[in-house]
């Protein structure tokens, strides 16, 4: 029985194809749905060029508070990009429980909150971000299938679903 789910996006140029499938499944299983967005840690070149404009002061701030704005700014993006793709579908909304923007690594965050969750099933696109690369399969993807405690539910690119029509 399904009656939680998680829909981790990657808010690519899929994100709303995969989010209907999502909600497909939700109002099918009457059930919660999760999502969760994460965005990787910034890299060591960015850090550098940070520090190189901002005094020490200035970095512990933006690393405490403006991260956290910026974190909860995705939140609400999402939730809009949500109402705008649903517009009169309000009770689609209803089926979500929580909208999560969390930094980390996305396999390791996603498989996290699968446990915090306890949900029942993992709904992922299976690759947006390299538009145009003939990957059928994304990073995360390939190793949230491998890892996941849980059934996955993956939703083909259109791109790749176009491509084998032809």
């Amino acid at each position: 029985m399904i009656r939680s789910m998680l829909y981790a996006t990657d808010l690519g140029l899929y994100a709303p194809y995969v989010m209907q499938h999502a909600l497909a499944l939700a109002r099918t299983f009457k059930a919660d749905l999760y999502v969760i967005h994460v965005v990787e840690p910034i890299g060591l070149f960015a850090e550098s060029v940070l520090q190189s404009y901002l005094d020490e002061k200035a970095l512990s701030e933006w690393q405490s508070q403006g991260l956290s704005t910026v974190m909860a700014t995705i939140e609400q993006r999402v939730l809009d990009s949500f109402r705008e793709e649903l517009g009169e579908g309000e009770q689609d909304l209803q089926l979500i429980r929580s909208v999560r923007v969390i930094q980390g690594d996305p396999c390791e965050v996603i498989l996290d909150q699968l446990r915090k969750l306890s949900v029942d099933l993992l709904i992922v696109g299976s690759h947006s971000q390299a538009t145009g690369v003939a990957v059928p399969l994304g990073r995360t993807a390939a190793r949230v299938l491998q890892l996941s405690p849980v059934p996955v539910y993956l939703v083909p690119s259109l791109q790749h679903r176009r491509s084998d029509d032809s």
